[in-house]
């Protein structure tokens, strides 16, 4: 396989392909980070991306909570999202300004809560789904979908 990025790498276990962001079966974690970054130039954009590919990616495991933007108004906005990998939990909260959290959790009880800034949150959650997606078919795919869009 040599040294390189792949052009078309199939991930141990579940089979699916990347076309990249693996090394060597290894996920590229600053590569994952840098994608996120990437596209998070309007916040509130960038929230409600991430919150419906997640969504999507991991059901179950994400929480989304919406508001209506004005009174009698159809359209819903996230306020706060929250993803579960393993035992940690990664909020963004959008309400008054962006507060990223993360949270250290055992059997449902926080034990360790984290304000961090936003690019030590992406790095964070990055680094947490790849090594997730390592053993697990669901965060290989919310990875796929967050580095091909």
């Amino acid at each position: 396989m040599g040294s390189g990025v792949s052009s078309e790498t199939r991930s141990p276990g579940a089979g699916l392909i990347y076309s990249a962001g693996v090394t060597d079966g290894e996920i590229d974690v600053e590569l994952v980070a840098a994608s996120l970054r990437a596209s998070s130039g309007d916040l509130e954009t960038f929230v409600e991306a991430l919150a419906h590919k997640l969504e999507a990616a991991l059901p179950g495991r994400v929480l989304v909570e919406r508001k209506s933007t004005g009174f009698l108004s159809k359209e819903k906005r996230v306020v706060r999202m929250e993803c579960r990998l393993g035992d940690v939990r990664y909020v963004l909260s959008v309400r008054d300004g962006l507060e990223a959290r993360r949270a250290k959790e055992v059997r449902g009880v926080v034990l360790k809560s984290d304000v961090l800034s936003f690019d030590a949150w992406l790095d964070a959650f990055a680094h947490d789904l790849a090594d997730e997606a390592q053993t697990s078919e669901q965060a290989q795919l919310a990875l796929q979908q967050l580095l091909l869009g």
